[in-house]
């Protein structure tokens, strides 16, 4: 994990840089409107997928596509350096984490609190993913699937 300064006080290095990137992020796109903001998030989103390796750009990269499939009403964008999908609002509904991020032992695919996937009171909100086989990424279809239902 990643290390705190000052004797565990504060953000550690690695979230500092987390926000940096998304302070960057909102720079790019400031000013920008309509398709040119839209098309500047995914040229965003497409390189941070590019730039990942092993498991990250695995699960990053499938659940690109199947949220293209599934929920094409999502735009594509970044959120603190995550590939992320959003509403028409802006508002990110899902996002992936890669493991590099916080050098942590899985990537996780997660849901945001716009995300339909409300089953009683309790359920699941991110995913670990060891690996991306059939099985998961059928249940990643059908998690995007619901998170944007009714």
């Amino acid at each position: 994990m990643a290390e705190q300064r000052g004797g565990g006080a504060g953000f550690s290095d690695d979230e500092k840089k987390a926000m940096q990137q998304r302070a960057e992020e909102l720079r790019s796109t400031k000013g920008l409107k309509g398709a040119a903001k839209l098309a500047r998030e995914l040229e965003a989103c497409i390189e941070v997928i590019d730039g990942l390796e092993g498991v990250d750009a695995e699960l990053a990269t499938t659940f690109h596509r199947l949220v293209g499939e599934e929920a094409p009403e999502l735009n594509p964008k970044t959120m603190y350096g995550f590939p992320a999908y959003a509403d028409a609002d802006g508002k990110v509904v899902m996002f992936v984490q890669p493991k590099s991020k916080f050098d942590t032992r899985y990537p996780t695919v997660n849901f945001d609190e716009r995300a339909n996937l409300d089953d009683g009171d309790l359920w699941p909100t991110s995913f670990a993913v060891v690996a991306v086989t059939d099985a998961v990424e059928e249940r990643l279809r059908a998690l995007v699937r619901k998170a944007v239902s009714g």
